[in-house]
C-alpha cells in the first residue's frame, strides 16, 4: 500500500468514525421566572410537569414526547392523559417524581408548594419555575422551555403565532368604547383577579376595564356586596368546568345589576383563560366577541 493510498484510507476511517459518533452534548442555560439561572448539561430528555398548563405548553413547543410525569387534570392535548401522574399541583408526590428520574422539573410558582420545589432542588433535580403574568411572558416561557428541550424551532414558531394572534385582537378591539368587566374565578369563596393577572391583559386587549383591577392581591377574595356596588356592565365566569356556566347564571337573582338587565352574563371555558398557555389567545378572542356583544346591547345602539 502506497503512503498516498494509506493516507486516503485513514482519512476515510476518520470520517466514518466522526459520522457514526454523536456530537458531544452542549449545556443549555436559561433564567426562569424567579430570576434563577438554570443550567442543564444537555437538553432535557425526561421532563416532569407540575401543573396542567405547563404540560400543555411542553406539548405546544414540540417536547410532549419528553414528558414522563404530570399532575392531575393535565388533559390537553388528549395525549397528555396517558402521562403518569405525580399528584395534584398543590401537593406533589415527591417519591413518585424521584422514581421517574427526571432531568428537568417545570414548576408553577403560585400553584405549587414552595417547600416542595426547594426539596426537589435539594435532591439535585433541576427545577425551572414558570409564572408568566403577561402575554409576552407566556411567549417567553414557551421559548425558554423549548430551549431547555432542544425544540427551539417549534417553540419559536408557536410563540410568535401566539403573539401575532394577540396583536391582531389588540389592534381590532383595544381602542373601542370601554366595557366594565367583573371576572369571576371562583364561587366559594368568591374570587376575582387584579390588573397584574394574565386574564386582566385579555380584558384590556378586548377594550375592557377590570372593575377590581386596583386591588393589591393577584386573586382577591370578594364579598357579593362589593360586586353589586361596582355594578359591572359585564360578568364573565370560568372556574366551574368546561361546560358549566352555573356560577354566572346565579347572578340573575340580582336584577338591578346592569350586567343582568342587559343579559351580559357570559361563560368562557376556564381552560381557555385560566391556563397560562397559547390557548389563552382563543379565550381572549371569545372574550372580545362577548364584550362587543355587550356594546351592541347598550341603550340607543
Amino acid at each position: 500500500m502506497t503512503f498516498k493510498v494509506f493516507r486516503r484510507h485513514m482519512a476515510l476511517l476518520v470520517a466514518t468514525f466522526l459520522c457514526a459518533t454523536p456530537a458531544l452534548a452542549e449545556p443549555v442555560t436559561v433564567t426562569d421566572d424567579e430570576d434563577r439561572e438554570l443550567r442543564l448539561e444537555q437538553t432535557a430528555q425526561r421532563i416532569v410537569s407540575l401543573a396542567p398548563h405547563i404540560t400543555e405548553v411542553v406539548f405546544a413547543v414540540g417536547a410532549g414526547d419528553r414528558l414522563v410525569g404530570a399532575t392531575q387534570y393535565s388533559d390537553y392535548p388528549p395525549e397528555a392523559e396517558d402521562i403518569p401522574r405525580v399528584g395534584g399541583y398543590s401537593r406533589i408526590d415527591l417519591e413518585r417524581v424521584l422514581e421517574l428520574e427526571p432531568d428537568l422539573v417545570i414548576a408553577w410558582r403560585s400553584g405549587n408548594s414552595g417547600s416542595q420545589i426547594e426539596r426537589l432542588r435539594d435532591l439535585g433535580i433541576p427545577v425551572y419555575v414558570s409564572e408568566p403574568r403577561r402575554f409576552e411572558g407566556v411567549a417567553s416561557s414557551m421559548r425558554r422551555i423549548a430551549h431547555l428541550a432542544g425544540t427551539e424551532a417549534t417553540g419559536d414558531a408557536a410563540a410568535q403565532a401566539f403573539l401575532d394572534r394577540i396583536e391582531a385582537l389588540r389592534n381590532e378591539y383595544a381602542q373601542r368604547d370601554p366595557v366594565r368587566v367583573f371576572y369571576q374565578v371562583w364561587e366559594q369563596p368568591l374570587m376575582t383577579i387584579n390588573d397584574q393577572h394574565l386574564i386582566a391583559e385579555a380584558i384590556e386587549v378586548c377594550g375592557g376595564s377590570n372593575v377590581f383591577g386596583h386591588l393589591d392581591r393577584l386573586v382577591p377574595r370578594m364579598d357579593r356586596e362589593a360586586v353589586i356596588e361596582a355594578d359591572p356592565e359585564v360578568i364573565i365566569g370560568g372556574g366551574m368546568g368546561e361546560d358549566r356556566p352555573d356560577w354566572v347564571r346565579a347572578w340573575e337573582r340580582w336584577e338591578d345589576l346592569t350586567a343582568v338587565q342587559r343579559d351580559n352574563l357570559f361563560f368562557i371555558a376556564p381552560s381557555l383563560l385560566q391556563r397560562h398557555t397559547p390557548r389563552i389567545a382563543e379565550g381572549t378572542a371569545l372574550m372580545c366577541e362577548e364584550l362587543e356583544r355587550a356594546r351592541l346591547r347598550r341603550p340607543g345602539q
